[in-house]
């Protein structure tokens, strides 16, 4: 039986007004999260992964920030078109984020106490002083903080990073959320610490039947994290599928360069890493056809014309490549 999905992305784009022109940062893509399942999003730094988050949550900077196109479904509504108000009610108790940075994150002038208060005050107006500090209490023990009364009392600088980090997602699980995006969440933290946050992840969606989109550069906590995989590339998805035969049956040139450049114990020791040669292009200046053409081993005269479109490997495996289907070749 298939699954049920709680989170539809429908040809969305996303765009910014800059100084140069507009770009479009998200060009027309899809995806869905399905109930209780983990999406990995996967991509080089600049490849739309934070913005489409930040368009899901409604919080593009704005006036530059503006979604042009697409639906995002959630509970049979699209958010795009619900007034601000409504995403106020959604935002924070039903769908959550967790931030990359927990310094920048979280205000550095009010108290723990303070600012995991404000988001039960937002969404639980009935509750007193005494049961919201009870609540943050709770909330804490149950991210590992020690000592979780005084933690109220102290400022973000006064804490480590590991600790900053378990606050932020204290915040983020306050109303047990049907959704949660965490954003690069172990990015700027040690080995041993980041371990100990996916663990705390994967053990509170268990607990509260969350769905979590996992948006990350690291293909390790992707393998590790994730049931289904976005591949992201200038904006674009170039491949999406179950983790396992992502890994298992790559058929995207930059999902195959990705997985070839992770190092391996097998590997001779002092070997040169893979590498995917060329740069990113610029969202000022975007090729015609494929954006991954001027990177490719495989290039050929229908790349650098048109993008390509999605072709259906099988069961929720796709990608975007004109080597699936050489057949249609008519520009």
């Amino acid at each position: 039986m298939k699954e049920k999905n709680i989170l539809e992305i429908k040809n969305l784009v996303t765009s910014f007004s800059t100084e140069s022109g507009k770009i479009n940062a998200i060009d027309d893509i899809s995806f869905d999260v399905k109930k209780g399942k983990t999406l990995g999003i996967v991509g080089e730094s600049g490849c739309g992964k934070s913005v489409t988050a930040l368009s899901i949550m409604r919080l593009l900077p704005k006036p530059m920030g503006n979604i042009d196109a697409g639906k995002i479904v959630y509970d049979n509504k699209d958010l795009i078109k619900l007034p601000i108000n409504e995403i106020h009610k959604i935002r924070g108790k039903k769908i959550s984020m967790i931030f990359q940075e927990p310094m920048t994150a979280l205000n550095p002038v009010q108290k723990i106490g303070r600012q995991l208060g404000e988001i039960y005050n937002l969404h639980f107006s009935d509750l007193s002083n005494n049961d919201i500090k009870q609540k943050s209490i709770e909330i804490l023990k149950s991210v590992g903080i020690p000592d979780p009364e005084k933690r109220l009392d102290e400022y973000p600088h006064q804490l480590s990073g590991g600790m900053r980090q378990r606050i932020l997602i204290a915040i983020a699980l306050a109303c047990e959320p049907d959704i949660l995006i965490a954003d690069e969440p172990t990015t700027a933290l040690d080995v041993t610490i980041q371990a100990q946050i996916l663990d705390l992840i994967k053990e509170l969606q268990v607990k509260n039947r969350m769905s979590i989109i996992f948006i990350t550069h690291d293909l390790g906590v992707i393998a590790e994290t994730c049931d289904d995989v976005v591949v992201m590339y200038a904006g674009t998805i170039a491949e999406k599928a179950p983790v396992v035969e992502l890994f298992k049956n790559p058929h995207h040139p930059y999902t195959k360069g990705l997985l070839s450049s992770i190092p391996r114990l097998e590997n001779k020791r002092k070997i040169k890493l893979n590498t995917i040669k060329g740069i990113v292009p610029s969202l000022y200046d975007l090729p015609k056809g494929c954006r991954f053409a001027n990177r490719c081993p495989y290039a050929f005269d229908l790349c650098s014309i048109k993008q390509p479109v999605e072709i259906k490997i099988n069961n929720d495996h796709y990608a975007s490549c004109y080597l699936l289907d050489k057949k249609d070749q008519n520009v």
